[in-house]
């Protein structure tokens, strides 16, 4: 089924788009004011949202945004639209006690015009990295009034991550691997400061382009250069293209290593990227499947 016909789907892609793209913002998490006492809550954020269910707080949960894919109860929650292209009317005609979500959040303008209004507005800083996933298990717990819980949570994540990466550790290959973002219109390839880059680096591998920052399409004989070993891009993004067999005819695709064994990962993209509590377990896939490519 294509994109366009599948919402849920269109709405992954539409993420996935957008979060690449976002560099880290320094800083502490941006509210209003203090403290949360488990009162209406509107998530922004699809990682965010999954830690709320982890909690089980998702009684508290009045909406949340297009990016909240996860668990599939997610999908059937109120959404109030993408979350970079908010409207302060949706949003606060919900009556939320409090927002959550990280600073790709936006406009700006709303998330002023939603305080004003009397909203807690709580954000975190997206890191790229596994204290991201632990600012918003605090901040979750935080907000909802279950910090015991979220303490609890975080503990277990703690203990899967460092499992994780020790098995990473233990590989004797770091495949040279090269993330394409195809969600829509011209392929572009992730370099330095993306989520993308980090998943590749957090799974035993080497980001093939190191030479740049953030998303740019590459020349058939940049590709040939970079030579990776691995090419990983999403389910969503695959599907964009036509699917597997239709993604290996791209004639840049041939002058790489990858090409000769069809050596692709591909994993769903809130799972691959959200850098939430799912995160060793993407880590862990993302690493197993490129291992396996290698053999």
């Amino acid at each position: 089924m294509s994109a366009a016909r599948n919402p849920a789907r269109r709405r992954s892609l539409q993420w996935l788009g957008a979060a690449g793209m976002v560099m880290a913002v320094p800083g502490a998490w941006a509210q209003n004011k203090k403290g949360g006492s488990g009162g209406r809550l509107i998530s922004l954020s699809g990682s965010l949202t999954e830690i709320v269910y982890l909690l089980n707080a998702q009684d508290q949960l009045v909406a949340s945004d297009t990016t909240s894919l996860f668990p599939e109860a997610a999908t059937r929650t109120p959404k109030v639209g993408y979350m970079r292209q908010l409207s302060a009317e949706g949003v606060l005609s919900l009556k939320p006690d409090v927002v959550i979500g990280t600073q790709e959040a936006g406009p700006a303008v709303v998330l002023d015009q939603i305080r004003q209004a009397g909203v807690r507005v709580a954000l975190t800083p997206v890191q790229h990295d596994w204290s991201e996933v632990q600012t918003k298990v605090q901040l979750v717990g935080r907000e909802t009034g279950r910090e015991s819980d979220a303490k609890a949570l975080m503990e277990r994540l703690n203990a899967e991550w460092a499992s994780v990466q020790s098995t990473v550790a233990a590989a004797k290959r770091k495949p040279r691997a090269l993330f394409i973002l195809s969600h829509g219109g011209s392929p572009q390839v992730a370099g330095r400061g993306t989520g993308a880059d980090a998943l590749i680096r957090y799974a035993g591998g080497i980001n093939a382009v190191s030479e740049f920052q953030g998303y740019r399409a590459l020349t058939a004989e940049a590709m040939a250069s970079a030579a990776p070993d691995v090419i990983v891009n999403t389910t969503q993004g695959i599907e964009a293209l036509g699917g597997e067999a239709a993604f290996w005819k791209r004639p840049e695709l041939a002058l790489t290593p990858a090409f000769a064994r069809r050596a692709l990962v591909s994993i769903e993209a809130n799972f691959l990227l959200g850098f939430g509590p799912r995160f060793p377990s993407a880590v862990k896939t993302a690493h197993e499947r490129m291992q396996a490519l290698l053999a």
